[in-house]
């Protein structure tokens, strides 16, 4: 994921479920910045995988 954002940086629009260049949409409904657009189109695989690995971390923690 890009450290500072820039119109050449990619985000996934989540209302419209389509990848823009640059800032387009409200930032309600982005995920990114991205540096390419194949990382912006995979935004919702990479927030689940994520999701599921700190939820698999939280189970360990509990337990201890």
């Amino acid at each position: 994921m890009a450290d500072t954002p820039t119109p050449e940086h990619y985000w996934f629009n989540t209302k419209s479920g389509q990848v823009e260049k640059g800032p387009q949409s409200s930032w309600e409904n982005r995920m990114g910045p991205y540096d390419t657009e194949a990382e912006a189109r995979s935004a919702l695989d990479t927030a689940a995988s994520k999701s599921a690995q700190w939820e698999r971390e939280d189970a360990k923690w509990e337990d201890s």
